[in-house]
């Protein structure tokens, strides 16, 4: 295994979604390189193990449909979302996709509102709206990045939209590989819909991601959810994987920033702060 960051190794990750583990079935999956064992058993028990000559157990969560390990010792909970208590949304897993690229790419992509013009074009935007507008952009207290008063337009913001609307966003990073967003709803402005991207690690340069979405249930199908998530991932798939190179330059002169890479310049900042090396070239001294 050759992540040894502790902020890392020492916090949960995704490894399976629950509902897709049947009874008696044995997946195999691989966190930071190493292979990973889930299983559920007739009695519908789950198991999470290494893969070592005793098949030593890991720690184990079942939350938000998910099954979640770690490879050390947890110091942390899983993220709170309280979105997924409320009883009017959808909880909705996007499905996992499996992508060629460091996780910490897909993270910062999902953070960057530039590419919605050019990557979901009719959908997420669309030309001549192609400008980011100034934002803000804060380390909290709880070491969390926060990007708010982050607006942009959009043509179809969600299945139920009716004509294009101008979107706030607010975009929050519990984690190096747990990304979300919060977003306006366009049937009841006062709430918002919210994505959660839980990104597995499988090597330094690819990843499988977890899409989990909390919308507004009124005037949407389940289904109609699923379909919109995944459309929009399929598009940004193919970009992410043609990312040269695969793996997140951390050094600031690496990749030549504009005014919109504001949230991406903190990220960046911020995992070298913490020395995630997994997944990233680091910043030459």
């Amino acid at each position: 295994m050759t992540c040894d960051n502790k902020i890392l190794l020492n916090d949960w990750h995704v490894v399976a979604e629950a509902d897709l583990l049947a009874f008696g079935d044995v997946q195999r999956t691989v966190l930071f390189e190493e292979p990973v064992y889930v299983s559920r058993d007739e009695d519908g028990g789950i198991t999470v193990r290494r893969n070592t000559a005793d098949g030593a157990k890991l720690p184990l969560q079942e939350k938000y449909g998910f099954i979640w390990t770690c490879l050390g010792a947890p110091e942390r909970d899983i993220i709170h979302v309280p979105e997924a208590f409320e009883p009017d949304r959808y909880l909705v897993s996007g499905g996992s996709f499996g992508v060629k690229v460091s996780g910490l790419r897909v993270v910062e992509n999902f953070l960057d509102m530039g590419h919605f013009p050019f990557v979901h074009t009719g959908w997420l935007g669309e030309e001549p709206h192609t400008e980011v507008q100034p934002y803000e952009v804060e380390l909290t207290k709880d070491d969390e990045i926060i990007a708010s008063e982050c607006y942009f337009y959009q043509p179809q913001a969600s299945p139920t939209a009716e004509g294009g609307i101008m979107v706030e966003y607010t975009y929050r990073v519990y984690r190096p590989y747990t990304v979300a967003l919060y977003k306006t709803n366009p049937t009841y402005p006062d709430r918002n819909d919210y994505i959660v991207l839980f990104v597995q690690p499988v090597g330094p340069e690819d990843c499988i991601v977890h899409p989990y979405l909390c919308y507004v249930k009124d005037g949407m199908e389940e289904d109609t959810l699923r379909w919109f998530m995944q459309l929009i991932f399929a598009q940004d798939k193919p970009i992410l994987e043609n990312q040269i190179p695969r793996k997140l330059p951390l050094d600031p002169r690496a990749e030549t920033p504009i005014r919109a890479d504001k949230v991406a310049i903190l990220y960046r900042r911020w995992l070298r702060d913490h020395q995630v090396t997994f997944g990233t070239l680091p910043a030459v001294a």
